[in-house]
């Protein structure tokens, strides 16, 4: 058993923190919402007064935050208060230059830490089948890795620090444009009297395929589970893919990589948020490249 802080019990921590308890863990939480932490203790997650409380005698510490400036917050206050050997797990989605720093601030104090942010969203969360990407010398990833394992279908280290990062928002500007490209044939196929059914079967067994199209396609029908079945309920909400489409492009600003498309992708997906489509699903993006919108606006 190992004894655990989690700081950040939303909607994806909850039950990655549950996951940690079913494993045998011992998990103290702190998250600033109430019924976050109601949730959290009806799982088995010890509840904290503070993070600095929740962190007391911890061996891990695990961060699930919105943004840069919120993991790097909580690294300032906590890493100085932390007993030598903790390790610190950032499982945030945030950008590169915040995820050096945060591992700075751990290096500065003698502190093993890795950035390791996921894909699967909150269905992957409960179900424990998580992909980690994860950043920082083998070192931390030996110790990081058997408590990752506890909510994860698979861990890749992709390298030091921030390279967990970087995998993230490489992986999500593809999916973000691929996307957009699955949704434009779609619309494409109606506009030529071809079904979705017709497409999908194509395109699924050949050259276009992709995960947009096998496993979340866009339109209701041929994948039974994606979210187009269920309305466009996220799933992935477009908020969040606008989110990370945002932060590749900050990367390749500063990192000097052309990444046409990526721009083209985040210039769409920020209408599709701003026509009030945030909560919803980023596959329903669909219904904007046909000119519609899910809700009254």
């Amino acid at each position: 058993m190992t004894k655990i802080a989690f700081i950040g019990l939303g909607n994806m921590g909850n039950p990655m923190a549950a996951n940690l308890v079913k494993a045998g863990h011992s998990v103290t939480g702190f998250d600033l919402v109430q019924d976050n932490l109601d949730q959290a203790s009806s799982a088995g997650v010890h509840i904290a007064e503070s993070s600095p409380e929740a962190i007391g005698g911890a061996e891990i510490v695990i961060t699930m935050l919105p943004a840069g400036s919120h993991v790097l917050a909580v690294y300032e206050e906590l890493v100085p208060l932390a007993e030598k050997g903790t390790l610190f797990v950032d499982c945030s989605t945030i950008d590169v230059d915040s995820a050096r720093h945060a591992h700075g601030l751990a290096s500065d104090h003698q502190m093993l830490s890795i950035d390791a942010p996921v894909s699967g969203g909150v269905g992957g969360a409960a179900a424990g089948s998580l992909t980690f990407m994860a950043g920082g010398s083998k070192e931390a990833f030996a110790m990081a890795e058997p408590i990752l394992d506890s909510m994860a279908g698979r861990i890749v280290h992709c390298g030091d620090a921030a390279a967990g990062q970087a995998a993230k928002i490489c992986n999500n500007m593809i999916l973000g444009i691929s996307m957009i490209a699955t949704g434009e044939a779609f619309v494409l196929a109606e506009k030529l009297g071809l079904s979705h059914q017709a497409l999908f079967d194509v395109a699924s067994t050949s050259s276009g395929q992709c995960w947009s199209i096998n496993t979340y396609c866009p339109v209701p029908g041929p994948v039974p589970t994606s979210p187009a079945n269920n309305d466009y309920k996220p799933g992935f909400a477009a908020a969040l893919m606008l989110k990370d489409l945002k932060l590749a492009q900050e990367a390749a600003q500063s990192s000097g990589a052309v990444t046409p498309l990526g721009a083209s992708a985040t210039q769409l997906y920020a209408l599709f948020n701003a026509a009030g489509e945030e909560g919803t699903d980023f596959s329903g993006i669909i219904n904007f490249l046909r000119g519609q919108v899910k809700k009254d606006n």
